[in-house]
Parts: C-alpha cells; sequence; structure tokens
C-alpha cells in the first residue's frame, strides 16, 4: 500500500500541475481539500481522470461516498485497491 500511496502522491503532483510540491509534502492521513492541499472541485474531476487513465478505475460523481474517497491519499489508495481490476 506504501507504493499505492506514493504513485498516487506524484499523480497528484503531476495531474494538477503542482509545481511547488513535492511527494514528501503531502501526507498520506492529510486532508486533500479545504485545510490540507487546498484541492477544489475543478481539482478532483482531473484527480477521477487521472485516477481512471492509470488505474482504470471510476470514480463515479453520482457516490454517495465520493467525498470519503477524495479526503485524503490513504482513502484514495484504499478505493483503488478495492476497485482495481
Amino acid at each position: 500500500m506504501e507504493q499505492l500511496h506514493a504513485e498516487l502522491k506524484k499523480l497528484i503532483i503531476d495531474a494538477l500541475f503542482l509545481e511547488d510540491i513535492s511527494v514528501d509534502d503531502i501526507e498520506t492521513d492529510a486532508p486533500l481539500f479545504g485545510e490540507g492541499l487546498g484541492l477544489d472541485s475543478i481539482d478532483a474531476l482531473e484527480l477521477g481522470l487521472a485516477i481512471k487513465k492509470q488505474y482504470n478505475v471510476v470514480i463515479n460523481a453520482d457516490d454517495a461516498n465520493i467525498k470519503e474517497h477524495f479526503a485524503s491519499v490513504a482513502n484514495l489508495a484504499k478505493y483503488i485497491s478495492e476497485n482495481k481490476g
């Protein structure tokens, strides 16, 4: 799971063009939105597309738990590992 966490952090940086942030700057359990990285809904869309492309996992916008899935790198990794291939 550690490897997936690192991959997701890199994916976040690359997909969202976060040039001033390194993988080490992103805490696995820290919030991605609001107080954490400060991402917004447009970032969520971009990140969702990047996850679909990279892992062939779709995070449905109508999913009642979508905010929970995008809450942190750890939550995203859990969702991806549970729904991958």
